[in-house]
């Protein structure tokens, strides 16, 4: 996957004794890819009150699968309860609605035939 335009973690490891070290290119936040998805640079600063934007479901997962190496979540539909709780604290919705209300969706069933992977 290309990370073009986000700040990515690099990880550094240094044997002392050996001087030899090896480079580890992480994934960005989850919020960062959020955030891209959607296009801004920024959160929302009043994430209840002020909204920055609106992501597909189809968004969702492209985050879920940026980061299903990073997540404990067995299911892709933990993974994606997951991404909409930090859409959430980033003030974004999904399909025009409270991300909070899709995670009861997807809890009930609703969202099952849109859902791949699980």
């Amino acid at each position: 996957m290309v990370f073009r335009g986000l700040t990515v973690p690099v990880r550094i490891e240094c044997d002392p004794e050996t001087k030899q070290f090896e480079i580890f290119i992480e994934t960005p936040s989850t919020a960062s890819l959020l955030l891209k998805e959607v296009g801004v640079e920024k959160g929302s600063a009043s994430c209840s009150e002020t909204k920055i934007g609106n992501l597909t479901l189809d968004q969702v997962q492209n985050v879920v699968k940026a980061k299903r190496d990073k997540f404990l979540d067995k299911t892709i539909k933990a993974g994606i309860k997951t991404v909409l709780g930090t859409a959430l604290s980033v003030g974004l919705t999904v399909e025009g609605q409270d991300p909070r209300a899709i995670q009861k969706k997807i809890d009930k069933g609703e969202f099952d035939d849109i859902l791949r992977g699980d």
